[in-house]
């Protein structure tokens, strides 16, 4: 009886750390993905040009990326509890300080420090979903519910923002909202328990150098690569799809003014979608289908012009949406649960600088090429790359071996044992 006792409360802690955790990504997509509806009101407000305005878009990703790759393996050294809070505090103030900033620059310094945060919290969030998984297979499940949550986010943003110009309120809102949902979440994170740690190896440093050790392994550069070509591809949908269709005025008309909306909508519901495949499929199976079908799609677009693409772009979303938190899990998972913490640094790292590369070289080649077409065609490509390495991947298999190893070692013990004896902190 008391086993089983111990068993019903471990299992309750781990759907209390599953829900924390899908608030946390919800939370800080309401910030992050609102900086398209953004911007447009920054240009206005400070009379900036693009480039400039586009600060708000890089000083968070910059300070994502920086804090992923030298400060990830704080979730391995520290503890998850330590790391998340940490980072949620850090988030949770600079959000909060926009309700008393008026100057651009300050904006834009607020967000790197809310960029750090989110590097922090984020690298010990997605380390947490290995420690509560009893497979490779149950942690790209959760993964796959994790980022519908912070699709649902995605949405949520832009329409606070909307909602708030539309009452004649201020843009800054949006980060008010976030840092009131965040008061919460520290709240949560302090009195939920977290499962114990896994003891950290001696041959494994548990600082920077160790994170950047990890470059050495080939499965890091797999994963990062694969990671990278979502991200450009991603980034032509909801950075440049609005400025390709900018004029536009055929019979798809009403539908382009909502193309990044239902590229959101359907990014989100694909992820639950892909949560239910998961169960049913190997994940090489599942993103080789969904990168080779949204490779088709932007080809589409490509071919027979913004009539279609209209169609073709947003329907990306429901494909693209299995993609990324399968990649990351499955990545993630291919090294041993004491070094999570700086391996999902190490990966979002990777993310972080095709977010903002991929753009620039995008807006680069349409510049060059004198239109926004080969922004979508450069995205494109990034998508066939995609499709390509996950058929490869189908066909080889390169990390079967690893994944079965981490399943013997590490997902053998049900996490409600680990969390029924979980440390307060």
């Amino acid at each position: 009886m008391a086993a089983q006792g111990h068993d019903g409360g471990g299992r309750g802690a781990a759907r209390a750390v599953k829900a924390l955790v899908f608030l946390m990504f919800a939370a800080f997509a309401m910030t992050t993905d609102s900086v398209g509806t953004v911007i447009p009101e920054i240009i206005r407000e400070f009379r900036l040009g693009l480039t400039a305005a586009g600060a708000f878009q890089y000083a968070t990703m910059s300070g994502i990326g920086l804090a992923a790759i030298g400060l990830g393996f704080l979730a391995d050294r520290i503890g998850r509890k330590r790391a998340i809070l940490a980072g949620l505090v850090l988030f949770c103030a600079s959000s909060a300080f926009f309700a008393l900033g008026h100057r651009f620059g300050l904006f834009v310094v607020l967000l790197f420090v809310a960029g750090i945060g989110i590097g922090v919290f984020k690298a010990a969030a997605l380390a947490l979903i290995g420690d509560i998984s009893t497979s490779t297979r149950e942690h790209a499940r959760t993964m796959n519910l994790i980022e519908a949550f912070f699709g649902v986010g995605a949405i949520v943003g832009p329409a606070v923002v909307s909602g708030s110009l539309a009452m004649g309120a201020s843009w800054k809102w949006v980060y008010l909202v976030a840092a009131a949902l965040c008061v919460l979440l520290i709240v949560g994170a302090v009195v939920t328990p977290f499962p114990k740690p896994a003891a950290a190896k001696a041959d494994a440093p548990v600082d920077m150098r160790g994170s950047l050790a990890l470059l050495g392994d080939p499965m890091a550069w797999f994963f990062g690569s694969l990671l990278m070509l979502y991200v450009g591809a991603e980034a032509a949908i909801y950075v440049w799809a609005p400025t390709y269709f900018a004029g536009y005025q055929g019979p798809a008309a009403w539908l382009v003014a909502y193309t990044v909306s239902v590229f959101f909508v359907l990014r989100a519901a694909g992820r639950f979608l892909g949560a239910w495949l998961l169960a049913r499929l190997e994940w090489s199976i599942v993103i080789a289908a969904c990168s080779g079908a949204m490779a088709v799609l932007f080809w589409l677009a490509v071919v027979f012009g913004r009539d279609v693409a209209a169609y073709a772009l947003p329907a990306t979303g429901l494909f693209m949406s299995v993609l990324y938190p399968t990649i990351n899990s499955t990545g993630i998972s291919c090294f041993e649960r004491q070094r999570h913490g700086s391996i999902a640094g190490l990966l979002l790292f990777f993310t972080c600088i095709s977010a903002v590369l991929a753009p620039l070289a995008m807006g680069a080649v349409g510049d060059l090429m004198g239109t926004s077409v080969y922004s979508i065609v450069l995205g494109g490509g990034f998508a066939t790359l995609l499709a390509a390495l996950c058929g490869w991947n189908l066909v080889r298999k390169p990390a079967a071996a690893r994944l079965a190893r981490r399943n013997r070692e590490d997902y053998a013990a049900d996490p409600a044992d680990t969390l029924a004896t979980a440390v307060p902190a």
